[in-house]
């Protein structure tokens, strides 16, 4: 038992007994102050009446102590009972300061130590969990490092991007980590030099071919001091694309815009300069002129409609249709076209297959459709028009018997300017916009479209549109 009653109480004991001890022996000299012939019997009957008098003594004394000392050292041991609990970190406990004998200012002061402290741990809980939460939120890569360059921290992007997990990267260096060579040497020139360093990089994780915006920083705690470096690394591979994709469509607009302009300032400087004297020449050129002019404004028709397709706002006039009835418009359109090459056409449509839809826009993307299966098949071949109703999706197919498209050209056939065989689609009269045109029309209609081809036997599109528009 410890404790400052336990402490107490022995210490009283001590001295009671040295006290009585003290007062035995005075006692105990009795009978030789006053005379030095006494009984033995007497003496001895004194003797013991003297021993158990002090013992009851002793004991009596023992008792109004304790209980005078329980009356003060209790609530003190209590005090410090509950103050080494807090200490050991439980911060719920409280004195129970209604009794009166713990309603002190200690007790109080106490209490509202622990009431502090417990709010404190609940912030820092708190705390931590968002902390932990905005580093696993975070859409980058993010690595710590402590001044002798171990792994403190790591989030699950990096895990994920690199194939590591924590219990791996747990104290180990950046160097023994594996990290690619530039992002390495990113790492190390940060800790060198103890400055910001941001730097983009191509890696290649796991047999692909990915972009990183790599940003290192030295960490600096509140009193200057240096803690270690903090990297971040931004994915940046889609952004890059996007950058390719929109000089590729710079310099393909330059191309085509070019190709026939120079052509129709060629001609004309030649008429210019006496040609057009000559009527054969003049009407040859003239119908040259006219041709690439055609070429011009339809090319500028197709940038703007598609423009005018990716801007913000735009929107689609839904309406029921007949999807039999759309397509039957489509062909009216293309029908000179089927007739010139001889072609035949097949159509298997179901009178009741009915969505919601942009009439004109689904027309649009049937021509589009179709003129692509009429260009690139060839003289009396055949084109077929199928649709046909799954439980979510209407399903419309164009399916032709043409040159077909290499497997590897596939993934871009919707690009804006790709074309599989350039020559002869500038040739044609495209522009390589169409399929872009009908990938973003049919995206704003809530569906997808899908190509499928195999080189000389045909290519075949499929449309997958949603019943009704969600409001």
């Amino acid at each position: 038992m410890k404790g400052l009653y336990f402490r107490l109480v022995i210490a009283c004991s001590v001295l009671v007994s040295v006290l009585l001890t003290g007062l035995g022996i005075v006692l105990g000299q009795f009978f030789s102050l006053f005379a030095d012939t006494v009984d033995l019997e007497i003496q001895r009957k004194y003797w013991i009446f003297l021993l158990v008098t002090l013992i009851i003594a002793f004991f009596l004394s023992m008792i109004v102590a304790s209980k005078m000392m329980q009356q003060y050292a209790h609530p003190v041991d209590k005090v410090t009972n509950i103050a080494m609990q807090i200490a050991k970190g439980n911060y719920l406990v409280r004195v129970q300061t209604e009794k009166h004998e713990y309603d002190t200012e200690l007790a109080t002061a106490l209490n509202r130590i622990a009431s502090n402290l417990q709010e404190m741990s609940t912030l820092r809980v708190m705390e931590k969990e968002r902390l932990k939460t905005l580093v696993e939120s975070m859409g980058s890569g993010l690595l710590m490092f402590g001044r002798e360059g171990t792994v403190n921290l790591v989030n699950g992007v990096f895990e994920k991007t690199f194939g590591y997990s924590k219990e791996e990267l747990d104290g180990k260096t950046y160097k023994s980590i594996g990290l690619p060579t530039n992002i390495e040497n990113l790492i190390e020139d940060v800790f060198m030099t103890e400055q910001v360093i941001e730097k983009q990089v191509r890696i290649e994780v796991g047999g692909q071919l990915s972009y990183m915006g790599v940003y290192g920083a030295p960490v600096i705690g509140h009193h200057g001091n240096w803690l270690g470096i903090v990297v971040v690394m931004h994915d940046i591979t889609e952004l890059v694309r996007l950058e390719e994709v929109r000089k590729d469509f710079v310099a393909n607009v330059s191309h085509e815009l070019r190709t026939p302009v120079t052509s129709i300032k060629g001609f004309t400087e030649t008429l210019l300069d006496g040609a057009m004297h000559e009527p054969a020449i003049l009407q040859e050129f003239l119908v040259i002129i006219q041709k690439e002019s055609d070429r011009l404004h339809l090319l500028i028709a197709d940038l703007l409609e598609l423009s005018g397709i990716e801007r913000e706002g735009f929107s689609l006039e839904f309406v029921r249709v007949n999807v039999k009835e759309t397509i039957e418009n489509a062909l009216k359109i293309v029908s000179g076209k089927l007739e010139h090459k001889n072609m035949e056409l097949m159509v298997n449509i179901p009178d009741y297959l009915i969505i919601e839809a942009d009439t004109d826009r689904l027309i649009q993307v049937m021509v589009n459709l179709l003129s692509n299966a009429i260009t690139y098949s060839k003289e009396g071949t055949k084109v077929t028009i199928t649709a046909k109703k799954t439980a979510e999706q209407a399903v419309i197919e164009v399916q032709d018997q043409g040159i077909g498209i290499e497997q590897a050209e596939l993934p871009r056939l919707f690009e804006r300017f790709y074309r599989v065989d350039r020559a002869r689609s500038r040739d044609s009269g495209g522009t390589g916009l169409g399929l872009a045109i009908v990938k973003h029309l049919i995206e704003a209609h809530g569906g997808t479209v899908e190509v499928k081809s195999t080189i000389g036997v045909g290519t075949t599109f499929t449309i997958r549109l949603p019943f009704s528009q969600q409001t």
